[in-house]
């Protein structure tokens, strides 16, 4: 027999289905971080290898694995956790903990000790990248070794609020990381076309605290101390104008920002101005 009545969505007794409703992703308002969790995870440009990308108590990043591990297999000094969005790099006195993707990443040296079920995990993502690159879903990337290669000059030194900072890639490429109402990546472009603009010096470089003097030397800077707090502000945690006078976007990405050091950083060292400057720049 076949029912003469259409079908009603409801079940077999007649009730209504109950239907999860859908809320958007939110920060609080108290959270260190501002980065949600949907734009934390990543893929290790190396092995090609998941990634959850946090932030340190110093604001920067730091890729962990995605899966805790028993802490009895990981050595002390390879132990973290989370506390309210932010990495630690000690145990909190759990049976678990988090590992830095470092340890198991089948493309690196491991940068502490390797126990028998780390080596295996280690053997399992090497098996994974090799699958990704048979099926030409990966292709490894390698990081420069020398001064003289093009990516050198692509990533700028900034000054702002005091602070040296290296540029994951050049100024007119450096895209918002704040979230859109359709819950995209703003496509909106950090340096504004017609906002406040900073300008190219040769500035002196002096080594971080704790590190060995060395030689009197100046790179090439794309300095913004001049500019308001505000907008030094902005430019630090990589917001558009609009976004930054929103005050309540939460982030997609982090700020692809490091701390310029001189002996890490050497090969971005530049000893003449941009010819022409980028676009929004000039002399002051």
């Amino acid at each position: 027999m076949h029912p003469n009545s259409a079908p009603t969505g409801c079940h077999w007794d007649g009730s209504t289905p109950a239907v999860p409703l859908r809320r958007p992703l939110r920060v609080a308002a108290t959270s260190p971080s501002r980065l949600l969790r949907a734009g934390q995870s990543g893929r290790c440009p190396r092995c090609g290898n998941r990634t959850d990308l946090y932030q340190r108590a110093d604001g920067r990043p730091i890729a962990l694995h995605p899966a805790e591990l028993a802490t009895a297999h990981i050595p002390v000094s390879c132990r973290w956790h989370l506390s309210s969005g932010i990495a630690h790099p000690h145990d909190d006195g759990s049976a678990w903990c988090r590992i830095p993707h470092a340890v198991l990443c089948p493309q690196r040296t491991p940068i502490c000790r390797i126990s028998r079920p780390l080596a295996s995990a280690r053997r399992q993502l090497a098996v994974r990248t090799r699958r990704l690159i048979d099926t030409g879903a990966f292709t490894p990337t390698t990081s420069p070794t020398g001064a003289a290669t093009a990516d050198t000059v692509e990533r700028p030194v900034v000054r702002m609020l005091l602070v040296l900072y290296l540029a994951d890639g050049p100024l007119e490429d450096i895209r918002c990381v704040a979230q859109t109402h359709r819950r995209h990546r703003c496509p909106s472009p950090l340096l504004a076309p017609d906002g406040p603009a900073g300008s190219w010096k040769q500035l002196p470089v002096a080594p971080r605290r704790g590190q060995l003097p060395l030689p009197e030397q100046t790179t090439a800077v794309y300095d913004l101390s001049r500019l308001p707090h505000a907008e030094q502000r902005r430019w630090r945690l990589q917001h558009c104008p609009a976004h930054a006078a929103s005050h309540g976007a939460a982030d997609l990405a982090l700020a692809g920002w490091r701390v310029f050091d001189p002996l890490l950083h050497a090969q971005h060292l530049r000893t003449g101005l941009p010819h022409p400057p980028a676009h929004g720049s000039g002399e002051r």
